[in-house]
C-alpha cells in the first residue's frame, strides 16, 4: 500500500501490499485521513480477477436485456425473508422517493441446514437466479462475491492498522461470520420529463464497508467537507466507502458519508455493489476510547436525521429498520 495520489478529492490506493501482508506507515496515516474527511477511497491492484469481472459485466447486460416478463418470475417477495430477488425501474425507494433503476439482489449462498436460516434470521438464505433463461448468472455472481470477500478483508485489515488496531480484529470479531450483500443495479438513460431525478437520492450505506464496482458511466457523487463532488470510474479500481456501523465504532471520528447517483450519460449505467456487514447478531459499540459524536448534532447532520449513536440492539435490528423502508411492502418479511 503506497501513498495515494489524489483523483478529484478522492485518493487511490494501492491493496497488493496489504494482501502481502505489508503496512507502510504513510499510505496508513493517508488512509485514516481519507476515513476522518470523507469516509470514500479507490483501492486498486485488489487482485480480483480481469475474466471475473468482464464475466459478471456480460452477464449483467444479458440479464437487463431480459424480458420484463421474465425478470418478473424473480421477484423479491418471491425471496422471501431472504430478501432476495429482481425489483423493476422505480420499485426502490430512497429517502421515500422512487429511484430511477432497477436491480436484482443476492447475498451468501446458505442453504435449509445452516444455523442462520434455521434459525430464521432476515437476509439469510438462497439466491433467485434465471438458471433456465440465463444459467452462467449464478457462477458469474458467485465467483464475484468471493473474490469481493477477500478485498474487503484486506481493506479491513488496512482500516484497522489505521485505528491503531490489530489488524485481524474485525475477523475475530464482527466479520467471523459476515453479513455478506451483493446488488446488480441498472440505471436505464433517463427520459427527457425525469432527465433530473436521481438514480439513487442520498443515503448513506448501514454495514461496515462498501466495494463498488462501477461502469464507464459514471454519475456517482459524494458529499465533502467542501461539497458534492464526483467519483468517477478509474479502470482497475474499486470506490470503497465506509458503512454506519464504523462510524459509529470511530464516534464519528470515521464518517459514514452521503452519496447520491444520476445517470446523465445517455445510456444505461450498471454498478455493482458488495457490501459487508457484521454478523446479524452482532452488537456493534463504540471501541475504547472513542470519543462519542453527540446524538443531536450527528442526527441534524444525517440526510434521515436518525444518529448511528443512538443504536441500540443488534446489527440485525438496525439493519431491519433501514432496509424495511427501502421496500415498505416487503417489510413483513423482515420479521424474525
Amino acid at each position: 500500500m503506497v501513498c495515494p495520489v489524489s483523483h478529484d478529492a478522492l485518493p487511490v490506493f494501492e491493496l497488493g501490499p496489504i494482501r502481502a501482508g505489508t503496512f507502510d506507515p504513510d499510505a496508513i496515516a493517508a488512509l485514516r485521513n481519507a476515513c476522518e474527511r470523507h469516509g470514500f477511497f479507490y483501492v486498486r491492484d485488489h487482485g480480483v480477477a480481469p475474466e471475473v469481472e468482464a464475466r459478471l459485466e456480460r452477464v449483467t447486460r444479458e440479464f437487463f436485456a431480459l424480458p420484463h416478463e421474465v425478470k418478473a418470475r424473480l421477484p423479491m417477495s418471491k425471496g422471501g425473508s431472504a430478501w432476495r430477488g429482481w425489483f423493476p425501474l422505480e420499485g426502490e425507494l430512497t429517502s421515500g422517493a422512487a429511484d430511477l433503476k432497477e436491480g436484482i439482489y443476492f447475498g451468501d449462498e446458505l442453504g435449509p441446514g445452516d444455523r442462520r436460516v434455521q434459525a430464521g434470521w432476515p437476509m439469510h438464505g438462497a439466491n433467485l437466479f434465471p438458471d433456465v433463461e440465463l444459467p452462467e448468472l449464478r457462477g458469474a455472481v458467485l465467483d464475484f462475491m468471493a473474490a469481493q470477500r477477500e478485498v474487503a478483508k484486506f481493506v479491513l485489515r488496512a482500516l484497522a492498522a489505521s485505528l491503531g488496531l490489530e489488524p485481524d480484529v474485525f475477523e475475530r470479531s464482527l466479520t467471523r461470520e459476515p453479513l455478506s450483500l451483493f446488488r446488480i443495479f441498472h440505471y436505464p438513460a433517463p427520459v427527457p420529463e425525469k432527465a433530473s431525478a436521481w438514480g439513487v437520492g442520498e443515503h448513506t450505506d448501514y454495514g461496515l464497508l462498501t466495494v463498488l464496482k462501477q461502469d464507464d458511466c459514471g454519475g456517482l457523487e459524494v458529499k465533502t467537507p467542501s461539497g458534492w463532488v464526483s467519483a468517477p470510474p478509474i479502470p482497475g479500481t474499486f470506490v470503497c466507502n465506509l458503512g454506519d456501523m464504523l462510524d459509529r465504532m470511530t464516534g464519528g471520528r470515521y464518517r459514514s458519508t452521503p452519496h447520491r447517483v444520476r445517470n446523465a450519460s445517455g445510456r444505461s449505467r450498471f454498478s455493482w455493489p458488495f457490501f459487508f456487514d457484521p454478523a446479524f447478531d452482532a452488537v456493534v459499540a463504540p471501541l475504547p476510547g472513542a470519543l462519542v459524536r453527540p446524538v443531536e448534532t450527528d442526527a441534524a447532520e444525517r440526510w434521515d436525521r436518525a444518529s448511528v449513536h443512538a443504536l441500540t440492539g443488534t446489527y440485525g435490528d438496525y439493519l431491519r429498520g433501514k432496509v424495511s423502508k427501502v421496500f415498505p411492502q416487503l417489510a413483513g418479511n423482515l420479521s424474525p
